[in-house]
This record gives C-alpha cells, structure tokens and sequence, in this order.
C-alpha cells in the first residue's frame, strides 16, 4: 500500500467517498471527539480550512468514541453538533474505531506509516492529527495536545509541494 488514496469512507450522511477524490491535495486527517476536553479544535480545525482551503487543504473530521465514551451520539446529532458549535464545513464523516481490531482501514494505514510517541502504533486520545501530503503520503502526525494552530507552518510547507 503505497498511499491513502485506495481507502474509502462513509461519511456522515451515509454516502461513501472515495479519498481518491483528495488525490493532489494536502489532507489533514482528524479523529475527533464532541464531549471532549480538546473539543474546543474543532474552532481551530475550521479556521486552518477557511484560510488554507483555495490552496488545497481539505480537513477530513472521524468521529470516534472509543475514548472515554466522549462522542456517544448518532452520526446526524454529530453533524448537527459540529456545525452549530464550531461552524464546521470540512468533511465529517460516520463515526469509526481508531484503534483495536475494529479499526477503519484508513486508521491502521495511518498509525503504521505515522508511529506515535516511542515509536507506538496506538491512537492513544481524540484529535491525533496526521498531515497526508499532495501524493498520498503521511507527512507527520501530532499529538491530541497539538494545537491546530501549530501546524501552519507544516501545512504551507506541504501546500508549497507540487
């Protein structure tokens, strides 16, 4: 498996995308969490969108809610969250497993091309961020601490790829 690009998922309407559709963007692959204390990114997340959006950037949001029980609700209450709270516009998609062997395919791609702290494969909290570049390959992946905000500098340099 050379890229991210032959992965699909469905996203929180139901419809299933291709991430193939990204192919010659800069993706920032998110597992995100509504009850959570670092769901306050998700206004971070939006902004990097907006101001990085007409040069290629596309932020991709997955639900999940196998941390602390902290994003129990149904897809649609997801949805319906996100936007009202933190206005986000970036593709949300059905909530998935990051971890376990129940993990969505595009997670265990992740977590083998990106290790963790200490070299660990584990998603270890919500809002682990992965930096996938214009080719489909995983450029870097942050901590749930990780601001949105710090990863500007990583993102124009990616942006600046051809």
């Amino acid at each position: 498996m050379s890229n991210i690009y032959q992965f699909e998922a469905e996203l929180l309407e139901g419809e299933t995308k291709a991430l193939a559709d990204y192919k010659g963007k800069v993706m920032l692959i998110v597992n995100t969490a509504s009850k959570c204390g670092f769901t306050p990114q998700f206004a971070g997340l939006e902004k990097l969108y907006e101001k990085y959006k007409s040069q290629g950037l596309e932020v991709l949001g997955f639900p999940c809610n196998q941390f602390g029980g902290q994003d129990p609700g149904t897809n649609k209450e997801i949805g319906t969250f996100c936007q009202r709270n933190y206005g986000v516009s970036f593709p949300m998609f059905a909530k998935v497993d990051v971890k376990g062997p129940e993990a969505h395919v595009i997670f265990r791609y992740l977590t083998r091309e990106a290790k963790g702290l200490l070299g660990s494969r584990n998603i270890k909290w919500n809002f682990t961020k992965f930096l996938v570049g214009r080719h489909g390959e995983v450029l870097e992946r942050y901590a749930p601490t990780t601001k949105p905000e710090a990863l500007e500098a990583d993102i124009e340099k990616a942006l600046a790829q051809k």
